[in-house]
């Protein structure tokens, strides 16, 4: 009996040295991010990229929403759900250098050049009610969150980060 009594403390201990080490191992930011769209039915409007002269993103049909829309340095994971009933979308993690400018576009494949544009990584094509996660040591500054499938960045389908120091 006292060597099943024993070997319970230790593992107890043990589960408890486990879980204070993964506390503080995972003092990453937590971003859900939703990922949606009106449906493939609506036509999706142009126009909508970032940085776009006069952009109006009330008549955006598809988006992103990340919450909180801010982070700290350091590690940052971003919960990612596809809330789309019908469509395929992804989530990519941009730097932007120049806030003011448009990320570099790819116009014969409606889509933002990648390796241009700072890409920090991406939980890629998430199937209509699927989920995926990133997890991203990020520095102070602004950020873009992006889905790159052709045609959607450009129909509105980002959202502004911003990671403080």
């Amino acid at each position: 009996m006292n060597t099943i009594s024993r070997r319970a403390t230790l593992g107890l201990a043990a589960a408890t040295l486990m879980i204070g080490s993964a506390g503080a191992t995972r003092a990453a930011s937590i971003v859900q991010v939703s990922l949606w769209d009106q449906g493939a039915s609506v036509q999706m409007p142009m126009g909508l990229a970032y940085a776009t002269p006069g952009i109006d993103l009330s008549k955006a049909t598809m988006g992103i929403k990340a919450s909180p829309g801010t982070a700290k340095a350091g590690e940052v994971t971003f919960s990612v759900k596809n809330d789309s009933k019908d469509t395929v979308h992804e989530m990519i993690v941009m730097y932007l250098a120049d806030p003011s400018k448009p990320l570099p576009y790819v116009d014969a494949e409606n889509r933002v050049d990648e390796d241009k544009a700072g890409d920090k990584g991406e939980v890629s094509e998430l199937d209509p009610g699927k989920s995926g996660t990133l997890t991203v040591d990020l520095k102070a500054g602004k950020y873009l969150l992006i889905c790159n499938v052709p045609g959607h960045y450009g129909a509105g389908m980002w959202a502004e980060f911003t990671v403080d120091p």
